[in-house]
């Protein structure tokens, strides 16, 4: 049997965290002369359209098939893409929640239902629920880049056992929701559709207190999410897990092009921004994980996400100084993905009166998923109890 050090050594060294999956698409587009040529050509496209040459009546007949084509090759697309969809929410609705023990003791009651968002996309989403007890709190839980809500489910029981509530949800794109895999048209769509998402659930638990949780590029629509008035008031704090609070490209012709591209070829992939790259985890049984998880995106990063991560990113690093909503940011010190120094940044600049910070010693990316991960969930709680018993 191999030790965890030789599944270690065997194991592709992966990732699907937002800073490193743009790196190599910087890497693969850096040469200045790549990038003009790509400039220049999609301009003349969009400027100078190709005008046709007239037909005569037989060239008429001949090409009049191609209009039907296309709208036939989009339909094929349109319909792969759907396939897709019920596809990763067969699979997202037989993920195993964790609601019995191995005995069929029920550890926690809930249920997977279908949430329809701004843009009246379904979005797949989970509950749990103390067996007993009441719940004292609610967590809601926004996953990271490429993962989604069912990755949660140890972290949902160990919330449960002490009495908090669970809901989380798949983002567009991700896990059992509608869209392509792997896709984010807008993140300013995905902050809005947690701002629904939340109302929903303080309607359907009026007077239960409710708290955020978002983790590497969910933690940067939390907390852009957090900073409208009428979001901040619905919350009694949020919580950060690796937040992407700093991507910066290495070549800064790559902000000037990268609304352009995102435009023209938004749903292309970059195939140099593959899932090689550093560890987001020091457990290489959870590693083999997530890697081997079919509702994981494993892709080269398509580039309107792309985009859209620097879009949100640059947003936030100039707004660390209006963030007034009680938060906790946890961030390991050697994660290579996402900054932990950023973190650092939001804590001493943000105007919350309410604000803490746990930086872990040569912990990676994926916080809840490290073999300290109950510890790391404990230091959640405790944080939400204190929140809790100042609200007495």
């Amino acid at each position: 049997m191999s030790t965890a050090g030789e599944m270690a050594a065997e194991m592709e060294q992966l990732t699907s965290g937002a800073s490193n999956r743009i790196i190599p698409i910087i890497r693969t587009l850096r040469t200045p002369f790549i990038f003009l040529q790509s400039v220049i050509f999609y301009l003349l496209l969009l400027l100078f359209p190709r005008r046709r040459r007239r037909q005569t009546a037989v060239e008429d007949v001949v090409e009049a098939p191609q209009l039907p084509a296309k709208t036939a090759r989009r339909r094929s697309v349109w319909r792969r893409e759907e396939e897709d969809t019920m596809r990763r929410r067969a699979l997202a609705e037989g993920w195993d929640m964790g609601f019995e023990n191995d005995d069929g003791e029920i550890r926690c009651r809930g249920s997977t239902s279908l949430f329809f968002g701004v843009r009246n996309n379904a979005l797949f989403c989970r509950s749990w629920f103390p067996a007993v007890d009441e719940s004292k709190g609610i967590l809601i839980i926004i996953h990271g880049l490429n993962e989604h809500s069912g990755r949660y489910a140890q972290f949902a029981k160990q919330l449960t056992s002490r009495r908090y509530g669970v809901y989380a949800m798949d983002w567009i794109g991700h896990g059992g929701s509608d869209g392509l895999h792997g896709y984010v048209p807008s993140l300013d769509h995905v902050v809005a559709d947690t701002g629904v998402f939340l109302e929903k659930i303080k309607a359907e638990n009026p007077g239960v207190p409710c708290f955020l949780f978002g983790h590497s590029t969910g933690g940067a629509v939390v907390l852009k999410a957090a900073s409208y008035p009428h979001i901040e008031q619905m919350l009694e704090g949020i919580v950060l897990t690796s937040p992407a609070l700093r991507v910066r490209p290495t070549h800064p012709i790559v902000k000037a092009v990268a609304p352009l591209f995102s435009l023209v070829v938004p749903k292309l992939q970059f195939k140099g921004a593959n899932k090689r790259g550093i560890p987001v985890s020091r457990d290489p049984a959870a590693l083999l994980a997530k890697y081997s998880d079919p509702l994981v995106y494993t892709g080269p990063i398509r580039v309107r996400t792309g985009h859209e991560i620097l879009r949100i990113s640059s947003y936030l690093m100039q707004n660390f100084k209006s963030v007034t909503v009680p938060f906790l940011v946890l961030h390991g010190t050697a994660d290579k993905v996402t900054d932990p120094l950023a973190s650092q940044d939001l804590y001493n600049e943000a105007a919350s009166e309410i604000k803490d910070i746990r930086l872990y010693d040569g912990f990676l990316h994926d916080l809840l998923f490290e073999p300290e991960r109950e510890e790391i969930g404990q230091n959640i709680i405790e944080w939400m109890d204190k929140r809790l018993d100042r609200r007495v």
